[in-house]
């Protein structure tokens, strides 16, 4: 079997690229950025069941791509998250918030009905969080 995406996060998100394990997704709700990393590999629902050099590689990338998020949006707060309770694929949410944002300082989940990104603003952000993928070390 090879990586497919859950319809569900296929559904919901734009696809920005590649690190070296995770997909990385922008969530298409333009209230928030919001990305998700989705490692590439079959049948892994929880961090734990990921084998440890990948479970180490998971880590790097979210600890990296956080530094990043801080670096560009100087948010208030980063929520990271890993729920899992309708999309069962191992996905682990990025969330930039501010206090100024529709949900704060409730969670994003079921606040607000989503709100697509407008094409030019989607593909401005894509192209914004590609140029930062092109810097990962390795």
């Amino acid at each position: 079997m090879s990586f497919e995406l859950h319809q569900q996060l296929a559904a919901d998100c734009l696809v920005v690229g590649d690190l070296p394990l995770c997909r990385v997704l922008l969530a298409n709700d333009e209230r928030y950025p919001w990305f998700i990393l989705v490692p590439r590999r079959v049948a892994i629902m929880e961090i734990h069941q990921l084998k440890t050099e990948d479970r180490d590689q998971l880590w790097l990338e979210s600890d990296w791509f956080s530094h990043q998020l801080e670096q560009l949006f100087a948010p208030d707060k980063l929520n990271i998250a890993a729920l899992g309770n309708l999309v069962p694929q191992l996905h682990i949410h990025h969330i930039v918030r501010f206090k100024t944002d529709d949900a704060w300082p409730a969670p994003v989940w079921g606040k607000h009905p989503a709100k697509a990104y407008p094409q030019a603003s989607a593909e401005q952000r894509v192209g914004q969080m590609q140029a930062k993928l092109a810097l990962f070390p390795g």
